[in-house]
């Protein structure tokens, strides 16, 4: 007797998140240098959908220590497997990147490395310096994984003085363990309150939130509770898309005008700064917020 299995269909994308691919030579000069410099990038680590957009302008995502990650997140489309060793010459080789493509705001993340005690943050110290040092005028923003929460690591980072510290908080309290390898809600924003704290306010701390998991406006709205409450500066909001057919697949397609509707929310709460939107993603456009000048 034959056994049928019938797949669900994946809902078609909609007309708001149809991209249409730009032209320009500035793609091929930005994917020839990092491939020149042997960089990541989490452009095409992640899959991220914006990846033509960027490159086309000259700017990129920098992924330091690795392309292999020691977690499994359901959403993320990054290798998961064990990591060779750091690169001592990486954080040089960012920030020549940097200098060449003449960037004024560089966001620089990293992969999950709970297999270093440090969890890689002093890595994120010698490419921040790195950076810092051939690039005076640059405004540093750090996209980081947890550290586990713990205080010397989170210390090693903060010493390099990173302009925004960014650390996303991903989904909502009750898919997160879902969604999240081995991450945990209330370390999430023990992190970022931390960075606050013990940076007496100077560092900007930042987050961000996908949409389309099946998190409910409720739950959505208490997480903006809890980062606003973590003290949290800047927020990002953006839908999820299905990496592979491996991953957490969609729920729902959040509509652009629910995207305005709860970027214009955020504001109330308090955010400084919000970027909502179907396409956005945690470095989509960040140097659009723009920093006081520096004493």
């Amino acid at each position: 007797m034959s056994k049928t299995v019938l797949l669900k269909q994946r809902e078609r994308i909609p007309e708001w998140l149809r991209l249409k691919l730009p032209q320009s030579s500035a793609f091929n000069q930005t994917r020839g240098l990092i491939e020149e410099l042997g960089l990541n990038t989490v452009c095409e680590s992640a899959k991220c959908p914006n990846h033509w957009e960027c490159w086309s302008k000259g700017t990129a995502t920098f992924m330091i220590a690795g392309d292999r990650c020691t977690r499994a997140c359901g959403f993320c489309a990054v290798n998961t497997s064990k990591p060779l060793p750091l690169e001592r010459g990486e954080p040089n080789r960012v920030a020549e990147a940097v200098f060449r493509m003449k960037l004024k705001h560089v966001v620089i993340t990293a992969v999950a490395r709970d297999d270093l005690q440090d969890g890689g943050a002093n890595h994120f110290r010698e490419t921040i310096d790195a950076v810092r040092l051939r690039n005076p005028e640059i405004i540093i923003e750090v996209l980081v994984p947890d550290f586990l929460d713990k205080d010397d690591s989170l210390g090693i980072v903060l010493k390099a003085k990173p302009e925004i510290f960014n650390h996303n908080l991903e989904t909502i309290r009750r898919l997160t363990p879902k969604v999240r390898s081995r991450a945990n809600y209330e370390r999430s924003l023990s992190v970022l309150q931390k960075v606050k704290e013990r940076s007496d306010g100077k560092i900007y701390t930042k987050s961000g939130i996908m949409l389309g998991l099946g998190e409910t406006e409720t739950e959505l709205f208490e997480s903006l509770s809890d980062l606003r409450s973590a003290n949290c500066d800047i927020l990002t909001l953006g839908q999820y898309l299905q990496p592979s057919l491996c991953h957490l697949p969609v729920v729902n397609y959040v509509k652009p005008s629910k995207f305005d509707e709860y970027g214009t929310k955020a504001r109330d709460m308090g955010f400084m700064y919000v970027a909502s939107g179907p396409m956005v993603r945690s470095s989509y456009h960040a140097d659009e917020f723009q920093l006081p000048p520096r004493d």
